[in-house]
């Protein structure tokens, strides 16, 4: 899953995690329960507003954040720098003061085959959210043995497809937050729709995200959360990508199919050591959009975290990513 430094859905191993802090986990408050959501694997019930919630999708955490619950447990996405504490998935600027003090259980980080099962039993939950997750129904059914379990939107049939819209509406909905869910989409929208509208431009031009693995090119898909960012500011996308990722959410090029990024703008989303390799390989800098300069270079989980930002699309890091990502094109 690791895509370079951590960008796909980011992340490799953690240090040891800390134990949350007693009372973290806030109790929803508002809406009517029993609620019932339906989703890929089935139904869900749950009868009462959760205090004690386990993140098990990549990002599902901040969209829990954003409703005012701290996760007992959550997914270590990007990876911790060896001695650093606390974890760097609590610190980005955007998540920072939600989580406060609160240090959450890490249960899966990214690269993982699976969560740990033992660890989330530990957390005692009354509900886990697995939305922005891979799991399969083996892996559900394991988890539904812990806790009532909420998995990916229905109609996403391939994980990691589903609009940020989706899965932030699905996510509230189990949190008994669907009124406050809509509201925040709805201002979130707002915001792209004020961003094309300040940049008719955009409209005439065709961008693609990508990403630098393996030492190859690697863009991502219009129905991956950078593809759909990229056009919801007003780009058009480049749907050839999605035909030979298969299904993925992203695709490594091979030479000969480097034509796919030749595009008016690219926002290549990569630390320091990957954008300084990028910079090297021949077939991109031979590219009229490099040429031209018109290129947003975003760092990913260094310096401001642009490209986490984006890649990461939650309720909480859209803001800043959207008024990051049209300025970077007044940058270049």
């Amino acid at each position: 899953m690791a895509l370079s430094a951590a960008i796909l859905v980011a992340a490799c191993g953690s240090g040891p995690a800390p134990q949350p802090e007693a009372g973290s986990a806030a109790p929803t408050t508002g809406g009517a329960f029993p609620v019932t959501v339906e989703h890929a694997f089935g139904s869900t019930q749950i009868t009462q507003a959760p205090q004690r919630v386990v993140s098990v999708g990549y990002t599902d955490d901040q969209a829990i954040l954003a409703f005012g619950i701290k996760p007992v447990g959550m997914v270590d996405q990007y990876p911790n720098p060896p001695g650093r504490s606390p974890d760097i998935n609590t610190q980005w600027p955007w998540v920072k003061d939600r989580w406060g003090g609160t240090r959450p259980e890490v249960v899966m980080t990214n690269g993982d085959s699976g969560p740990n099962y033992e660890k989330i039993a530990a957390l005692r939950p009354d509900l886990i959210i697995a939305v922005y997750s891979e799991i399969d129904q083996a892996a559900y059914d394991r988890l539904t043995r812990i806790a009532p379990t909420v998995g990916r939107t229905k109609t996403e049939t391939e994980p990691f497809s589903a609009p940020w819209q989706d899965n932030a509406l699905h996510i509230a909905k189990a949190l008994g937050k669907a009124d406050e869910g809509a509201k925040l989409v709805q201002d979130i929208q707002a915001k792209l729709d004020a961003a094309r509208a300040a940049h008719p431009e955009f409209a005439d031009q065709t961008a693609v995200a990508l990403s630098w693995y393996k030492n190859s090119v690697a863009p991502f898909t219009t129905t991956d959360v950078r593809g759909r960012l990229v056009t919801g500011i007003g780009f058009k996308g480049q749907p050839e990508i999605d035909k030979i990722a298969g299904g993925s959410f992203y695709t490594v090029l091979s030479p000969e199919r480097i034509d796919l990024i030749d595009v008016d703008r690219l926002f290549v989303i990569a630390d320091q050591a990957d954008q300084a390799a990028l910079k090297k390989f021949e077939l991109f800098a031979n590219l009229p959009a490099v040429k031209n300069g018109k290129v947003s270079y975003l760092l990913d989980s260094e310096g401001p975290a642009v490209g986490a930002a984006i890649s990461q699309s939650t309720l909480l890091s859209l803001p800043y990513a959207i008024d990051e990502l049209v300025k970077s094109v007044g940058q270049g």
